[in-house]
């Protein structure tokens, strides 16, 4: 499978996309005056403590108070021996300066999420301070090349300190690798020189920029390409990667054609229709997905696709293309929470496993976590996938200012009936010889009726 990333820069947007054999399948926007929250360390003031939630609110100097659930605040060693979590109101008290890290953005009328249990991601590795552990990614399968890495960071980790090895990190040697260990330990160590100096609420670390964070977590020897459409931004990438991974700056490009880097690419057109409700097929089927903020349904519909065998295998035809378009839709939407795909009916067993199987396999390239639980007894999908953060719907799009996000608003006819209520209401309260009203044309026509 090739692999490649498109690198659009504006002074006002930096958009990146992530092709798998030319079609997209995510989609990271940043602006500058929106920057994002995720892997921000705080030093905050715990401002309110709820035992019945088990919860805490955090003041960590943004418009909302943000959100800190027991279960991610580290239980202090020792104190309890039976293995059971200490209460909130134990751990933590109003006042109370705490460091933090945001886990979460903060969505609609929430606050951002966060967690004591501070990462610090870096090329190789990640960096879980307070903990004594070595874990190595499950996606590097060879268990010789896991057991290598695990040898190597045995040997060169300080005590008291957690480290993930990432997926980039296979066949990398050992002094790249502890480059990388004493790189983030200079960092942890700066950001606890600031939280001893500090006044709360303040912001101690802020994850790198979106083009860095791409090189750092994207950019492999898996990606076939890396095109830049802004020649400073192609320097500082080569730069970039001269402290990172010197032996990729030949997958770099800098683009300089005259049409847009996102067209050429047909990535404008593939955003457009993610945002749109309706998805059509190849086959002629189409998908509707319906987004709350904890529930998304997708359906599935036959549309145009007659087939030309039976029924049955139109059905299953549609259902395993749509399998495939669903998880690149999931990802390339980043829809998180509870997913709902409702299948068409399939009559043969066979055919349900196949479907469900494929749209396991299709998930599993994912990098966000999901989970495919199985088909329900109704015949619907259910999917969990983690919200990390705001949807392409959520920072491209906002609610209408007339329906306020409904999607929809009152038939001519109900708005006729209404005003003749309204006029009712008028004549009869008060001696006025006219009333002026003032209506769209259809409900005009319906007012004054024919002729």
């Amino acid at each position: 499978m090739e692999q490649k990333i498109i690198v659009n820069y504006e002074h006002k947007e930096t958009r990146v996309a992530l092709l798998e054999n030319g079609r997209v399948v995510e989609v990271y926007i940043e602006r500058p005056l929106q920057q994002r929250m995720i892997g921000n360390v705080y030093k905050g003031l715990v401002e309110n403590v709820l035992p019945g939630m088990q919860a805490a609110f955090v003041n960590i100097g943004e418009e909302r108070n943000a959100f800190l659930y027991v279960d991610d605040i580290p239980q202090p060693k020792g104190e309890n021996s039976c293995g059971e979590r200490m209460p909130i109101q134990r751990l933590l008290r109003a006042g109370e300066e705490i460091m933090v890290q945001v886990m979460k953005e903060p969505f609609g009328s929430k606050g951002a999420r966060l967690t004591g249990n501070i990462t610090l991601p870096g090329r190789y590795l990640v960096l879980m301070p307070g903990l004594n552990y070595v874990g190595v990614s499950r996606r590097i399968d060879l268990q010789g090349e896991r057991e290598r890495l695990k040898k190597i960071m045995e040997g060169i980790r300080p005590p008291g300190v957690g480290v993930i090895v990432r997926t980039a990190a296979e066949g990398i040697d050992g002094e790249s690798i502890e480059h990388d260990l004493k790189f983030l330990l200079q960092l942890w160590e700066t950001t606890k020189a600031l939280y001893s100096r500090e006044k709360p609420p303040v912001l101690l670390h802020r994850d790198v920029a979106l083009i860095y964070r791409i090189i750092r977590d994207l950019f492999n020897d898996r990606i076939s390409r890396l095109i830049v459409d802004n020649e400073q931004e192609y320097v500082k990438v080569l730069g970039i990667l001269d402290l990172l991974s010197p032996h990729l700056k030949n997958k770099v490009f800098c683009y300089h054609d005259k049409e847009p880097i996102f067209e050429r690419f047909g990535i404008e057109g593939e955003i457009d229709r993610s945002l749109s409700r309706v998805v059509w097929l190849r086959c002629g089927g189409y998908l509707v997905f319906d987004e709350t903020e904890a529930l998304t349904v997708i359906d599935v519909n036959t549309g145009k696709h007659t087939g030309k065998v039976n029924l049955e295998e139109t059905i299953f035809k549609t259902n395993m293309e749509a399998a495939t378009e669903i998880a690149r839709q999931i990802r390339l939407r980043d829809i998180g929470g509870i997913i709902i795909v409702d299948l068409i009916d399939m009559s043969s067993q066979n055919h349900r496993q196949k479907v469900l199987e494929h749209l396991r396999g299709e998930m599993s390239r994912d990098r966000t976590k999901s989970q495919v639980l199985g088909i329900t007894n109704l015949g619907l999908v259910e999917i969990s996938r983690k919200k990390v953060r705001q949807g392409l719907s959520a920072s491209m799009l906002q609610p209408c200012s007339y329906c306020c996000g409904k999607g929809k608003v009152l038939s001519p006819e109900a708005v006729c009936n209404r005003v003749e209520r309204e006029l009712k209401k008028i004549l009869q309260s008060s001696k006025v010889e006219a009333v002026l009203m003032e209506m769209n044309s259809e409900v005009a026509a319906l007012m004054i009726g024919s002729g």
